[in-house]
């Protein structure tokens, strides 16, 4: 490599101030004049001049040269390791003149590297996202473009400026860019100078977008009590949470926590909403307000819900009576109790102040088996009365019973009638019930619907008994029934017969008249008959005429 030095600003000088027409008839000439070389290559120079036999040719540059051939009038040399721009100078001395030219290395590199800047893990949906592609070396610059893609879709077209070069592009993230990829590429163009378009491309890098609405979630606990929530341990309850306008819902996270814990549900998704359910069953180590809480996450923001849930503990009121089984007349407490802070109202108790108990003594009697008795509790909570009721049955032992309301004593329906022969007693334990007819011990058919018979009249002993006793009570059953049928039954056929003699004697009488009706009328015909063939009055009888005879029945 030749030493630097003033040489080339020398020679220019001299040849600067050499007469121009000498210089015009000598020249020098570098083929070829524009190279262009890799960095780090190398390239054949050929120096040559117009002079026959030049006292000096030579080539003045500061890259390292060999002299590959020569000439009289010409040089070739090689020059390496070029790494960056160079202007070479063909010298020549012809004579007492000095003469020169330059040649233009232009050094072409591709780029060290071309990386699109990072993108944020998510992206929202309508939201400006600006694209930057960094590119470091590579050289010719004005000959280096910087473009911008997503997928293969070009987005932006830049020239690379300065060292390491950023170039930018802007674009609005909509749904269709989740999932799109998204690089950046160098071309470096030297076509023009017969060599190509060489392409770098950066690694790709892959966009999410997202959607997630500024509401907050649905959160609400079907079936519990709303505004405040509260609820009572050992209670299980569901619980539902969700929201929609989610996108891409898929991509979504749901949890529930109470107290601070995270709850196990089931996470629910539809085509934009996502959805968790699980049933909460609370504890008394939770007694007291607790938060309750719906987290929705999506891309890297939040939604969330919470509501304030009072737990609280509420046995109920203890209704006792002493002893829930009595004889009649046997005295009985009924009592009602709660824990302190529940007041209590008892049914038939007498009024008192507000209280965790109420109690009050009773005789039992026959009226009070079955009878139920009633206890209300109520707590606050939250501003909020709560009650729980409990009842409780009295069984009370008593003999039969077999009154009059239960069971008739007189009983008079008619014959042939369908009746229902009702009679009941009363008693605990329940009595058996049995009616025998007292002369005969025919059974009376008790609560069966029959046709009256008067075989069934007569007086009927009904007998209550059960282990507390017996009981017993006489109903009379009355027949009534009619005993003069036989002349009933007279009457009716002297009716009938009578009624046939009648119709005898119209039908006798009647033919009667329609035989003279006849006779009269065959009596006119003969009359007519006799006038109109009878002779002049006076003349005689023709032998052979005939003599109507007339025939009376």
């Amino acid at each position: 490599m030749a030493s630097p030095g003033p040489r080339p600003l020398l020679l220019a000088l001299i040849a600067a101030l050499l007469p121009g027409t000498r210089s015009a008839q000598i020249s020098t000439s570098v083929f070829p004049q524009s190279p262009i070389v890799p960095r780090g290559g190398s390239v054949e120079l050929n120096c040559s001049t117009s002079c026959a036999v030049p006292n000096i040719l030579g080539l003045e540059t500061q890259l390292s040269k060999v002299e590959l051939d020569s000439g009289v009038n010409w040089k070739l040399f090689k020059l390496s390791e070029v790494q960056e721009n160079s202007s070479p100078i063909c010298f020549a001395a012809c004579h007492d003149v000095q003469v020169s030219s330059q040649a233009t290395i232009t050094v072409y590199s591709f780029p060290e590297s071309v990386e699109l800047a990072p993108l944020p893990p998510w992206h929202p949906v309508g939201q400006s996202l600006t694209l930057t592609c960094r590119v470091k070396g590579g050289e010719p610059r004005p000959n280096l473009t910087a473009v911008l893609r997503r997928g293969q879709e070009e987005l932006s077209r830049q020239p690379v400026l300065g060292e390491p070069a950023e170039v930018t592009a802007t674009v609005l993230a909509g749904r269709s860019d989740h999932g799109a990829n998204f690089s950046c590429a160098t071309e470096l163009d030297l076509r023009s100078q017969g060599l190509g378009l060489f392409q770098n491309t950066s690694v790709p890098r892959q966009l999410r977008t997202f959607v997630l609405p500024m509401s907050p979630p649905q959160l609400s606990m079907p079936g519990a009590l709303e505004v405040p929530v509260v609820l009572e341990t050992g209670t299980l309850q569901p619980l539902d949470c969700s929201l929609g306008g989610l996108f891409p819902a898929l991509e979504a996270q749901i949890h529930l926590e109470l107290g601070g814990k995270r709850l196990s549900s089931t996470t629910t998704y539809k085509e934009d909403s996502v959805s968790a359910t699980t049933i909460i069953k609370v504890t008394a180590d939770q007694e007291g307000p607790q938060n309750l809480l719906c987290v929705v996450s999506l891309g890297n923001q939040t939604r969330q819900s919470q509501k304030t849930l009072t737990i609280y503990s509420f046995p109920g009121p203890n209704l006792t009576l002493s002893q829930p089984e009595v004889s009649e007349g046997s005295l009985v407490i009924v009592s009602c109790e709660a824990p302190s802070g529940v007041w209590v109202n008892l049914s038939s108790a007498p009024a008192q102040p507000p209280s965790s108990k109420a109690q009050f003594p009773m005789n039992a009697s026959a009226e009070d088996h079955g009878r139920r008795f009633f206890c209300s509790a109520g707590l606050e909570v939250s501003g909020k009365l709560l009650y729980k009721n409990r009842t409780v049955e009295l069984r009370v032992l008593y003999g039969p019973r077999l009154d009059e309301s239960d069971c008739l004593g007189n009983w008079t329906w008619e014959e042939g009638s369908h009746q229902t022969l009702i009679c009941q007693t009363r008693g605990n334990p329940v009595p058996q019930l049995s009616c025998t007819r007292t002369h005969d011990g025919a059974p009376l058919p008790i609560g069966e619907l029959r046709p009256v018979k008067r075989e069934q009249a007569g007086t009927y002993r009904c007998r209550a008994m059960s282990s507390r006793g017996v009981v017993v009570r006489d109903v009379v059953l009355t027949v009534i029934y009619n005993q003069n049928n036989l002349v009933v039954i007279i009457l009716v056929a002297v009716a009938v017969i009578l009624s046939m003699v009648v119709m005898g004697v119209y039908l006798y009488n009647r033919q009667r008249k329609i035989k003279k009706y006849k006779l009269q009328k065959a009596r006119e015909a003969w009359a007519m008959k006799q006038s109109t063939q009878a002779p002049p009055p006076g003349a005689p009888l023709m032998p052979g005429t005939p003599c109507s005879t007339v025939v009376l029945n």
